[in-house]
């Protein structure tokens, strides 16, 4: 009676090592291999029409999804919408931040439709290797016709702008 215990033991034990094992060889077919992911990922961006500064500009939200070099630097070019060479912003990525907001300087010319490209790259804290690169593309759903050339208000407090108010 003893032997048939230990039996029927070692057919517990050995089942459930075989579940185990095909449980791994499930996860490790399934995986995400982390060497193939990209370093950012780009959650959103767009135009940004500030009719109340007389205020255009495009940016995108950028997320780190994988643990990048110290000191690596995120240079982002920005057509132009006027025309002309692009807009360059520089940003440091930190360790200890994830998400970044990065937009363009003021822009004018924006046509409704039209793709404005934005080409993003990672290089290394002396700027020189580059480590990562992503060319991405924004639409506007509108022109910055309806932003005035000349702010409507001023300050902090919305004062209307005495250039046009005659004032």
């Amino acid at each position: 009676m003893i032997v048939c215990e230990d039996r029927s033991f070692e057919k517990i034990v050995a089942a459930a090592v075989g579940l185990v094992l095909v449980l791994m060889a499930i996860g490790w077919a399934t995986r995400e291999d982390p060497a193939e992911k990209p370093y950012l990922g780009i959650a959103g961006g767009g135009f940004i029409f500030n009719y109340r500064e007389a205020q255009v500009y495009y940016g995108f939200i950028a997320n780190v999804l994988k643990p990048l070099p110290v000191g690596t630097w995120m240079i982002a070019d920005f057509e132009d919408p006027g025309g002309g060479p692009p807009l360059t912003v520089e940003t440091r990525l930190h360790a200890r931040s994830t998400r970044y907001g990065v937009h363009s300087p003021k822009v004018r010319g924006v046509k409704a439709g039209q793709p404005y490209k934005v080409s993003i790259r990672l290089y290394d804290h002396t700027r020189t290797k580059l480590i990562w690169s992503l060319d991405k593309s924004f639409t506007s759903q509108i022109d910055d016709s309806i932003v005035p050339e000349k702010p409507l208000t001023i300050g902090p407090s919305y004062f209307p702008n005495p250039e046009l108010t005659g004032g």
